[in-house]
């Protein structure tokens, strides 16, 4: 056994983590979070922590629940939501992430499939969403929330409890000493389900801890980072990146407010190190574009500069390419073009990971050719959730990056991407077929994404197996790249590109409503007119448009037809799952009547 004190194998569980870190820290600060009360930023130390847990501990143990019993979180992230999880984890219960934003029947849903028996909620603003919940769900016993709801709750009031009063009730209670094993179950994690309904995925406490140590090794930390948590922590991305991860460095975790207000609090709170989805950097690059286009042809000569000259010494210092004359340019660059983008992420930031999906080559290249430091993992829920990631040592920023310490990849039948490690879960919850479909015989679990390796050992996601569309002449065509290149472009917010069994492919394009604005004018066109987007000129502009975009990719990867709209693809209109992926099948349904059309010529041959 490895002397290593935050070794897993010396930890145990996330609990024995959580204990050696309070033991090693406790009166370094823990977590910062905006207090609304006093409008002011209240941190927290570890020790204080701890206090609550046993708290909160005593407040669970009261509601008779028995070790391997369900217990659901539907908060926003905060440090309410790592003391319930601790509290939770360390009486041998299973805690039920839920996404704030969730709809009610999808958040019933798993509530009944996890036979979950308490809910810690928020309550203030989610009076309607708690009681059609509540509604749905008969076997919920209690429903916990920080703050009493705004309506009245009579109609459900025998399992409702405010926070304070819950834990006063349980104030005299001993804390219950249960042993915890590594290969007890920790949480289910449904995931998004694109098509379908989500699955749970179960995850032990060795999964959750060997995936965060081992991405604790990928890059150098030292006690005093500050992570800036804003992705839900609902998402095992954030849940083991910016929790379990932070935890076992010893570094300090800020919740940002929202995604409204996440640009002041980047200057706020000055993070050094940043887990996001691609979408973030995605809404930041469309925001600097919108900015250049508004500048001189100067400006933006002068920026181009930057970020290609920022680019230059970055693959020098990835020992990839050698000394150019360009390099005696940075400082100055630095300064006039380059420090303003990282100042406005705090100015501090050492490293910002993107995962949950795939992040565009050309929106890495400009960041990272501006110093902001950006690396793109790999993961899935199932597999707790990394299986690669970028170092900054040795970053291909199109690349995944090599497997985590401790995980083995290989490259399996039509290229698909299997591994196996402790990261990977036990199963999926009630659903064996499920299990065996995604782990062999031999635990290799089967990503169904499309994968190559090169020479340096850095694999790179090239497609979904089963995402492929097959043109009618044969001819195979992975979307996720094209779409990609397509959103760079900031008059489209969202776009899926369509052509199964088809002769060409087709584009179903949500417009963001203010550049639509501007591309309209510029056609004569009224953009207050629904007619609009259905005017030849217009649909004429935007294939060409997207043309531009695609010239890179072989000719029978091109898009002949589009479908425009203005209304978004929303969590609430079903057509995005909580981490904000497409539902492909459900975007086709919605759209069945245009998708005919698209093809109507083709259907008459």
């Amino acid at each position: 056994m490895t002397a290593d004190p935050f070794h897993p194998d010396r930890l145990g569980s996330l609990c024995g983590l959580f204990r050696a870190r309070v033991a090693a820290t406790p009166d370094a600060p823990a977590y910062r979070q905006f207090d609304e009360a006093t409008a002011s930023w209240i941190s927290t130390t570890w020790a204080q922590v701890a206090a609550e847990v046993e708290r909160w501990q005593r407040a669970l143990t009261h509601e008779g629940l028995a070790p391997g019993d369900r217990v659901a979180v539907m908060l926003k992230n905060c440090v309410e939501w790592v003391i319930f999880d601790q509290a939770a984890l360390s009486l041998g219960l299973v805690t039920v992430p839920l996404y704030l934003d969730d709809r009610p029947e999808n958040a019933a849903y798993i509530l009944e499939h996890a036979d979950v028996r308490l809910l810690l909620a928020e309550g203030r603003f989610q009076h309607k969403k708690l009681a059609e919940i509540a509604a749905a769900s008969p076997n919920l016993q209690r429903i916990v929330c920080l703050d009493a709801p705004e309506n009245n709750l009579t109609d459900w009031s025998p399992r409702f409890a405010v926070l304070a009063d819950w834990l006063a009730e349980a104030a005299a209670l001993p804390v219950p000493k249960r042993h915890l094993a590594a290969d007890m179950l920790a949480s289910i994690v449904y995931t998004s389900g694109t098509t379908g309904r989500p699955k749970g995925v179960m995850l032990t406490h060795d999964n959750l801890l060997c995936n965060a140590y081992g991405a604790a090794l990928c890059a150098r930390f030292d006690p005093h980072e500050v992570f800036l948590s804003f992705l839900p922590l609902s998402h095992t991305f954030e849940r083991t990146g910016g929790y379990y991860m932070p935890m076992l460095i010893g570094a300090e975790v800020a919740y940002a407010r929202s995604i409204a207000q996440l640009a002041l609090d980047l200057q706020t709170i000055r993070p050094t190190v940043m887990v996001s989805v691609p979408r973030i950097y995605e809404r930041v690059y469309g925001r600097i574009q919108d900015g250049l286009a508004k500048k001189s042809p100067l400006a933006r000569a002068l920026f181009k500069l930057a970020v290609r000259v920022g680019w230059r010494r970055f693959e020098r210092e990835q020992g990839v390419a050698g000394w150019h004359p360009e390099l005696w340019l940075w400082p100055l660059l630095k300064k006039l073009v380059a420090g303003n983008v990282t100042e406005k992420l705090g100015g501090r930031l050492k490293l910002a990971v993107s995962g949950g999906a795939a992040l565009s080559p050309d929106i890495a290249r400009m960041f990272i050719g501006l110093g902001v430091p950006i690396i793109q993992g790999y993961g899935l829920t199932e597999t707790s959730p990394v299986v690669c990631v970028n170092r900054p040592e040795s970053n291909i920023p199109s690349s995944i990056g090599p497997p985590l310490p401790g995980v083995e990849v290989r490259i399996g039948d039509n290229d698909e991407l299997l591994t196996r490690s402790r990261c990977v879960m036990r199963g999926y919850w009630k659903n064996e077929e499920a299990t065996r479909a995604m782990i062999d015989a031999d635990g290799w679990l089967h990503s169904g994404d499309i994968t190559r390796v090169d020479a340096r050992g850095h694999y790179t996601i090239v497609g979904r197996i089963k995402d492929i569309i097959v043109l009618n002449n044969g001819e195979k065509v992975p979307p996720a790249d094209m779409e990609s290149a397509i959103l760079l472009d900031p008059l489209f917010e969202q776009v899926m590109i369509i052509g199964e069994g088809k002769p060409y492919l087709a584009a179903l394009t949500v417009l963001n409503e203010e550049h639509w604005q501007a591309f309209a004018a510029s056609l004569q066109v009224d953009p207050a007119q629904p007619s609009a987007l259905t005017d030849p000129k217009v649909i004429k502009a935007l294939t060409h448009r997207i043309a531009g975009h695609l010239k890179h990719f072989p000719g029978y990867a091109q898009i002949r037809r589009l479908h425009p709209v203005l209304k978004p693809w929303t969590v609430d209109n079903g057509l995005l799952t909580p981490t904000l992926k497409v539902k492909r099948n459900q975007v086709l349904d919605h759209n069945r009547t245009a998708v005919d059309a698209l093809y109507a010529d083709f259907a008459r041959t």
